[in-house]
């Protein structure tokens, strides 16, 4: 769960009792203040120190309670690495008022997670809006905050998690060269040390370290609470002050952080020596904190050396193919923080030719002054996102946590206001200042009689840069949205025509006036696709490389002008793209799309690129156990001959096929197959319907498949069990993937049943049967579920589950996985976990439909399957009806453990051979020394 890598008095009331509304000064709760409000963000004081921050947003039906606690990685003791991450796993054990937390999130059909990182740890649900959900949520946080079990028990079963999640990482070459050049760029400072912390602090911490700390960090003056989405802003206060209020203010004096890591006065270099498939090169700049007045220029700067295609490590690295991938993240925290740069190279290119490249590009960025178009090109990308993210209230209730944790909420409107004002100059700056060889963890110590240095400034004074901020005007507001599926039907204008593309156009007023599309092209059949799949993917992923009127980079500087997110995708028997943007530009976005679609012009310098990029990626796979236990798996219950467009292959069957792969291929393919006879798209969002419904006529109503299409079948086919291990040497973690095919459509009898039993068996949040029983209880694995699928249009349905563990752990789990899968089938489940399961998993369909984008991919895959919503409202009747015994019937006739196919991957070899000799004490995870 930690945060993986790397950014007046006036009332507004709408009809119904759970309206919005802003909440007069006068009307504020005891002991609580107003203290600023910004852009539609308010923030109030409690008089136990807790900071109250508001963002009403009545256009979805869903809210979402975010708990920001100031503590993280950096306000670790020595010998207690990771303890503010393996605290973040303890408080999801319970409290006396709510003793099984994951059971209570899967019922109210949540979206939830924790998240820690240096600065802050945070705490999030979001739900469907209801006065109950709210208050349920609310009371959970301020009870937890205080009342956690921590108790000895837990942490026996759920560091052996952590240490799994820990080992995950340790299969990373990224994540494991990331630690290592960030510890060697910091000395003594806390930034300096993983945030999923060091694995024998993890195994030992005491139980009373851990209940220490969290006695100390995890009180009212050292929290924020952000309530966003569909709340009555008075209310909510008022519940506030119910739940949060009585929490005594703490009479303890946090401690202040005094640790300032030193100028570095040398450049330094890492190298780390572990089984892989793809050589790194990385390296660590010493900057800023997030608050300082350069970070902008410095976050414009990574930007701009990163893009794609124009960005100077891109076009040093990619173009001339000495790497295959390269990245940039500048970090944003409360002292002195770093950037990091990096590229993956393929086995057969030089490591060192693509180490000089990388380290010159960088170098040349503090002696050339970049040109105002780069810089004004990275900045639209970065106000962009900022921009999209800032339009959900659900975005910014959770992303507003990095703000906070670098020492103000009101620092996120600051940092795009700055961006807007950076220019090349302060690029270059900031460039000349930092980007210095010693100032830098690449390589080895070079002594030198006149050494450089680079200072680094101290965090400024938050509060004098934010104390008379007032921000920008609010943006629309949008409407309250019901998703109900008869509503939605009752509001969607479907055009269907046969031989041309079907239309679903859903208006409704949205926040910040965002509009989401989905449009897919169907092409071909079983028989003209015949050995085509490689090709059609390949020919989906140049669709924008460039058209015959715009390059590769005016395309992208085309969507940051339009604040657009659009990704295109092409492979097998479909392509297409999907889109977020606003209202006033989805014209122009749309357009854009035709041509990118219409005009693609396969470049062939381009084409090499993604070449070397797919291949680097296949490479980068072999030796990883999820990707071996997957592949494998996948092939053995999808027994198609080679050549079929539905065939799995092999790591060397791939490479084989993506080098044998030509130009002239992708070229004829795209003229044999692409065209929009058998389309379909949808829109969903704030947009006027009938210019939009012109423009998809005008650009894709004559475009006509060269080769007609015709819907290739997958029929069930019965494969035989297998169980089968693969050894992954020098893997620290493990992979268990296990399933079957099933003979189910999900218009059969069963189908709801199937979806009930899978959601309890490993569905839900850390509370289905095989979570609670081989996570929660066993402690042998930090990601473990189950999924289930059926076919609309054949009798064809899959069950799979998974889990990640450690490789000593094997038999442990591989026999609680079956305990729990013949204890489904055969008792089946209660009356009360079914009530349960069915009030979470509906609510969370509710929450799915309240996402533009999926909601806009459900009608576009409506289309094709000729059908409404009704079929969701029907679906969920169904589901609502069910009976303990027509679940357990369910399962008993579908799901039978002797039948599943079994792959594990994983280093089984090492763990047998560092197994503890009969009859000595073995530790629960499997030896510390691993």
């Amino acid at each position: 769960m930690h945060k993986p890598l790397f950014k007046s008095a006036l009332c507004l009331v709408l009809a119904g009792s759970w309206a919005v509304t802003v909440a007069l000064a006068q009307d504020l709760p005891k002991g609580m203040k107003k203290i600023t409000s910004v852009e539609g963000i308010t923030e109030y004081q409690m008089d136990n120190g807790l900071k109250v921050l508001m963002f009403p947003d009545p256009s979805k039906p869903t809210a979402t309670v975010n708990v920001t606690y100031l503590v993280g990685s950096r306000h670790e003791g020595y010998g207690e690495t990771g303890m503010a991450h393996l605290l973040e796993h303890m408080v999801f054990k319970g409290t006396p008022r709510h003793p099984n937390i994951p059971q209570e999130l899967t019922e109210h059909g949540t979206r939830p997670n924790g998240t820690t990182w240096y600065d802050r740890t945070n705490y999030f649900e979001t739900f469907s809006a209801t006065e109950e959900n709210l208050k349920w949520a609310l009371d959970l946080e301020a009870d937890r905050m205080v009342n956690s079990f921590i108790a000895k028990k837990d942490l026996e079963s759920e560091f052996s998690v952590v240490r799994n999640e820990f080992e995950s990482g340790e299969n990373d070459p990224f994540r494991v060269l990331m630690e290592r050049v960030v510890s060697g760029a910091f000395l003594w400072h806390n930034y300096g040390k993983s945030t999923i912390g060091n694995r024998s602090d993890i195994e030992n911490v005491p139980i009373e370290n851990l209940q220490a700390f969290y006695r100390k960090y995890y009180q009212p003056d050292n929290a924020v609470l952000t309530v966003s989405g569909k709340i009555d802003e008075a209310k909510t206060l008022t519940l506030i002050s119910e739940y949060f209020g009585k929490i005594p203010k703490p009479t303890r004096v946090l401690p202040v952080s005094y640790t300032v890591e030193p100028t570095q006065d040398g450049e330094r270099y890492v190298e780390v020596k572990r089984v892989g498939d793809v050589q790194m090169v990385s390296c660590v700049y010493h900057i800023m904190p997030g608050s300082h007045a350069d970070y902008p220029a410095m976050d414009v700067l990574v930007e701009m050396l990163t893009a794609e295609p124009y960005g100077k490590l891109y076009k040093n690295l990619i173009d001339t193919k000495k790497a295959s991938s390269q990245f940039g993240f500048s970090f944003a925290l409360h002292d002195p923080g770093m950037v990091l740069f990096g590229a993956d190279v393929l086995k057969e290119k030089s490591l060192d030719e693509a180490r000089q490249a990388f380290l010159a590009t960088l170098d040349s960025a503090a002696r050339v002054k970049p040109s105002a178009e780069d810089v004004e090109r990275a900045k639209a990308t970065i106000l962009k996102n900022w921009d999209l993210q800032f339009r959900s209230s659900e975005r910014v209730g959770l992303g507003i946590s990095e703000f906070i944790a670098t020492g103000d909420w009101r620092l996120a409107f600051l940092f795009r206001d700055n961006v807007r004002k950076v220019t090349a100059d302060d690029v270059f700056r900031v460039a000349e200042q930092y980007f210095k060889p010693s100032n830098r963890t690449v390589g080895t110590f070079v002594p030198t009689p006149n050494p450089e240095r680079a200072e680094i400034p101290a965090a400024p004074n938050v509060q004098e840069l934010v104390k008379d901020y007032k921000g920008e005007a609010l943006m629309a507001q949008g409407e309250a949205f019901d998703p109900a599926p008869a509503n939605i039907d009752s509001r969607t204008t479907r055009i269907e025509k046969p031989n041309s593309m079907e239309v679903a156009l859903l208006p409704k007023q949205t926040r910040g006036n965002v509009v989401a599309a989905r449009l897919t092209l169907r092409l071909g059949d079983e028989k003209s696709l015949m050995n085509k799949a490689t090709i059609a993917s390949l020919t989906g992923s140049m669709l924008d490389k460039g058209t015959k009127n715009k390059s590769r980079q005016q395309i992208k500087d085309e969507l940051d002008r339009l604040k657009a997110r659009v990704s295109f995708f092409g492979g097998n028997n479909q392509a297409g793209a999907v889109v977020e943007t606003t209202k006033e530009n989805l014209p122009e976005v749309l357009k854009l799309v035709a041509e990118v679609l219409k005009e693609p012009v396969f470049d062939a310098n381009e084409f090499e690129k993604l070449k070397q990029e797919q291949l680097a990626q296949i490479e980068a796979q072999r030796s990883e156990p999820q990707a071996i236990a997957v592949t494998e798996y996948r092939r053995a219950v999808s027994p198609y001959a080679k050549g079929d467009i539905r065939y799995v292959p092999t790591f060397d069957e791939e490479v084989a096929d993506i080098k044998a792969a030509t130009l002239e291929q992708v070229k004829q393919f795209y003229k044999d197959f692409y065209g929009a006879s058998s389309a379909s798209i949808a829109v969903v969002g704030d947009f006027d319907k009938e210019p939009i419904q012109k423009i998809i006529t005008d650009e894709f109503g004559t475009w006509k498949n060269p080769t007609p299409f015709k819907r290739i079948a997958s029929p069930y086919q019965a494969v035989k069990a297998q169980n089968k291990s693969i050894e992954t040497p020098d893997k620290a973690n493990a992979m268990f993937v296990a399933g079957m095919n099933m003979p189910l459509q999900d218009t059969d009898p069963d189908y709801p049943a199937l979806v009930l039993a899978n959601y309890m068996l490993g569905g839900g949040f850390l509370n289905s049967r095989l979570a609670t029983r081989i996570r929660q209880k066993d402690g042998l694995s930090y990601g473990v579920g189950s999924q289930l699928s059926a076919s609309s249009l054949d009798k064809s349905g899959t069950f799979f589950s998974y889990a990640i563990y450690a490789p000593q752990n094997a038999e442990k789990l591989e026999a609680a996985y079956k305990e729990e899968i013949e204890r489904a089938v055969k008792e089946g489940f209660t009356a009360e976990e079914i009530k349960a399961a069915k009030s979470g998993y509906l609510q969370s369909r509710q929450v799915s439909r309240a996402q533009d984008a999926a909601l806009a991919a459900t009608l576009n895959n409506n289309l094709y399957l000729d059908r409404t919503m009704q079929w969701d409202a029907d679906f969920e009747k169904k589901v609502e009806s069910l009976t303990p015994a027509q679940v357990k019937a369910a399962m008993a006739k579908h799901l039978d453990y002797s039948k599943l196919t079994i792959i594990k991957a994983g280093d089984f070899e090492k763990a047998k051979k560092n197994a503890p000799a009969d009859g000595a004490p073995a530790s629960m995870g499997g030896s510390p020394k691993e």
